[in-house]
């Protein structure tokens, strides 16, 4: 997956609209060394959203309510089986409660006027050109550990994409926002908000993803045959994923997916190239039930790069999913937890 984010950074830099606004993504280089284990480079000069907004929430707003406080109120409400008409009453109390303080992450460390204004127009470029290709590629688990900050050039930066092609749907709490865009990481992006430059970033990255479709599903495909892809998360491992995030409290664990032995014993060996923009794969032998997860997904991705909806139109809609409160209320505690220092 991360090959896949290089060469789409690649194609942003070749189109003329996203160049001249640099819009890029953000990589680190990952060296499997075999089937359940490898070496991934340290990001250099960043931390955690989490890292950053946990404290700042209490420096500058020491009244507001604390994000273990939220927690426990959240935890009677899933022990009372509440339903969404509580979580949103809850959500919306707590909103209240927590100002955004997102802005104060370029006062503290930029001081000059105009490298401030670089530094916040960079990282609002950034969590467009992220949001979109999360988007389209179904890129889940999205919390506050997940995405950092460069404490140098203020670009996001995502890591651990192992919940992709929309698995965090199938979750027992499924996430319904398309990418992350709560109130504290709109708050970043100045008086506008989501409207000017976040907009127009966005519109830009999905115009450009839309015009090199092919490119982009010739890629998706090579991992369509890939032994160490499991295309799908089963009910345990959902499970099992979120209680992790839940126990870890303000540090929320996201395991690699396993691989599925039946698929990796049925793939091994198998050689896979790119020619003429098919996939040619040697000794293949998928499963039924791997092969039809694999088309779902792919065509997932496909119909997100369809023109069915103007780029205007497509992004008006993904920006009103990913705040409304209705979706946000519903996420799992894990996620929204820590993400209420974000929603507010």
């Amino acid at each position: 997956m991360e090959q896949v984010f290089v060469e789409v950074s690649s194609l942003l830099q070749k189109n003329k609209a996203t160049q001249q606004r640099q819009l890029r993504i953000r990589t680190y280089n990952v060296v499997p060394l075999d089937g359940t284990s490898g070496a991934i480079e340290f990001v250099q000069n960043t931390t955690p959203l989490m890292t950053f907004l946990e404290p700042a929430h209490t420096k500058y707003h020491p009244d507001e309510w604390r994000w273990q406080t939220v927690r426990s109120k959240w935890h009677k409400l899933v022990d009372a089986k509440a339903g969404p008409k509580d979580r949103m009453k809850l959500w919306q109390d707590v909103i209240k409660r927590f100002t955004p303080v997102m802005r104060h992450f370029f006062f503290e460390r930029f001081d000059e006027p105009d490298v401030w204004f670089e530094r916040r127009l960079a990282y609002t470029r950034s969590t467009a050109a992220n949001s979109i290709l999360g988007h389209i590629v179904g890129l889940g688990d999205r919390h506050n550990q997940n995405i950092l900050l460069d404490a140098h050039t203020g670009e996001m930066i995502h890591i651990d994409l192992g919940v992709a092609f929309d698995s965090g749907r199938v979750l027992p709490m499924p996430e319904l926002v398309p990418f992350r865009l709560t109130r504290d990481i709109v708050d970043g992006f100045g008086v506008l908000g989501t409207e000017g430059v976040f907009r127009r970033c966005c519109e830009f990255t999905l115009e450009a993803l839309r015009e090199n479709k092919d490119t982009i599903m010739t890629l998706l495909n090579v991992l369509r045959y890939d032994p160490l892809h499991n295309w799908t998360l089963s009910p345990l491992r959902a499970r099992r994923l979120q209680k992790e995030q839940d126990t870890a409290g303000s540090t929320p664990v996201a395991t690699p997916l396993p691989t599925r032995t039946s698929t990796r014993r049925s793939l091994g060996g198998a050689g896979v190239g790119v020619v003429g923009g098919q996939v040619n794969v040697a000794g293949t032998d998928m499963g039924s039930d791997e092969g039809g997860e694999a088309d779902r997904a792919l065509s997932v991705v496909e119909k997100k790069l369809g023109k069915q909806l103007s780029v205007q139109a497509a992004v008006n809609e993904l920006i009103q999913q990913a705040t409304d409160g209705a979706n946000l209320a519903l996420l799992f505690t894990g996620e929204i937890l820590i993400g209420y220092m974000m929603l507010s």
